[in-house]
């Protein structure tokens, strides 16, 4: 199920949802992890742990994978899981501010978990630090640190650092996947020149517009900049924003190279953004967006991975290293128990991981899960760069306050699509985005 999960700044007190219980017990094919090796079974904890998390559908099929695991290495433990979907902000809000929150959760929301943590709802994570240390990079356990205790932990993430193109499209133009932004810009003009638009843009979705922006700023502006932008410690009219917009009206100024143009660009949503590529004959050779883009399509396409489509990652700038912008659900601790402690060890463990990982549709930011795990070439491609990458940072729209990094016809979102319709003046773009973001932020 693929979501573009927005940060919710206020959670709404509605009545919360009955718990869905999902029993932990019975045998699953994989719940064994061939590349960590079975643990004996520990019977030394028991009781009960109540887990609210985002996964419904097929996502709950195999995180219940993952629990049938976790029930054999500690088969005195029984976890009770209510699938709340886009609805966890607001049945965690619920809950607590009724005093009876779950032992577990994940949220997709860093700034919700820092809201729960202002509010003293969360317990530190501190007895797995070393566990989590040794498994996950410096960037995810920054990224969980509040006050120099660890409150959340990233388990299944999202690399929104990767373009998709149609390979019989590339072949044609005889190009291939560029390295750098340069070659990037030059591949598409060559791409142009054998008669298919080089690029899809989503443009009725802003969210999309979001993360191209977000892509160019972490490689040209650089990690510092890129968390001081994210909180509003510099102003959107820094001329690191600036040269970041007139970077992107590189693929957006480019309007011939574009389907359908400005105008029909800013009538794609995101399906259909990806539909114009996974086609044969190609509407257009590369749509840039997320890991998720071939879930998409998966019922409405006949290519095939790495003949009908394929994959690299977001070009790099200048000279930084790798980099990953992404997203992703964390791990937080509202009750602390033996039985809690031994669930959430178990998830940031390559163990626990590599269960979905094998499952597929699964990227996991531990590290010490082993590359073999992922189902396929395309998968371990996207899947393995966002533990290996130099640099991550999460998707700077889903940490900003929803009025101004996450609500349709405003905001962020809404100058985006401006920008996209005339992308020839970005100082003024920046000027409207710190104006919204000033608002927003107060």
């Amino acid at each position: 199920m693929i979501r573009h999960r927005l940060y919710l700044l206020a959670v709404a007190l509605l009545a919360a949802t009955a718990l869905v219980v999902v029993g932990c017990g019975g045998d699953d094919d994989d719940s064994g992890s061939s590349g960590s090796g079975k643990s004996a079974a520990d019977t030394s904890v028991s009781g009960t742990v109540s887990l609210v998390g985002v996964w419904t559908a097929d996502e709950q099929k195999s995180f219940q994978a993952v629990l049938d695991g976790f029930k054999k290495k500690y088969p005195k433990v029984t976890v009770k899981y209510n699938p709340a979907g886009d609805n966890v902000p607001t049945v965690l809000g619920t809950a607590v501010e009724g005093g009876n929150p779950p032992d577990l959760a994940t949220i997709a929301q860093p700034g919700l978990i820092a809201e729960f943590q202002a509010k003293k709802a969360l317990k530190p994570l501190d007895f797995a630090k070393d566990n989590i240390a040794k498994n996950y990079s410096p960037d995810f356990q920054k990224l969980g640190t509040i006050d120099g205790h660890v409150y959340s932990i990233v388990f299944k993430g999202a690399n929104k650092s990767t373009i998709w193109f149609n390979v019989p499209a590339f072949e044609n133009a005889g190009v291939e996947p560029p390295a750098t932004f340069d070659d990037l810009i030059k591949d598409a003009a060559t791409v142009k020149a054998s008669g298919v638009p080089a690029y899809s843009i989503a443009g009725a979705d802003g969210w999309t517009l979001t993360d191209l922006f977000e892509n160019i700023y972490l490689r040209q502006a650089g990690p510092e900049k890129y968390d001081q932008l994210a909180t509003h410690k510099i102003k959107w009219t820094d001329p690191s924003v600036v040269e970041a917009l007139e970077t992107m009206a590189k693929i957006l100024g480019d309007t011939d190279n574009i389907v359908g143009g400005k105008s029909g660009a800013l009538e794609t949503d995101f399906p259909k953004s990806v539909e114009n590529v996974f086609t044969d004959p190609a509407k257009a050779a590369m749509v840039i967006e997320g890991d998720f883009v071939p879930g998409v399509v998966a019922d409405k396409t006949d290519l095939k991975a790495k003949t009908g489509y394929d994959v690299f990652p977001f070009p790099t700038m200048g000279d930084g290293g790798s980099a990953v912008v992404g997203g992703g659900d964390s791990l937080v601790m509202f009750k602390d128990t033996p039985a809690s402690r031994a669930l959430l060890t178990y998830l940031t463990s390559p163990e626990g991981a590599e269960i979905w990982v094998k499952r597929g549709g699964f990227s996991s930011p531990n590290k010490s899960v082993p590359e073999s795990a992922y189902p396929d070439e395309v998968t371990r491609t996207t899947a393995t760069a966002i533990a290996a990458a130099d640099t991550f940072r999460f998707d700077m729209s889903d940490l900003a306050p929803a009025a101004f990094g996450g609500t349709p016809g405003q905001g962020e979102w809404k100058i985006l699509q401006d920008f996209l319709s005339d992308p020839s003046d970005a100082q003024g773009t920046a000027q409207k985005l710190e104006a919204a973001a000033a608002k927003a932020f107060k």
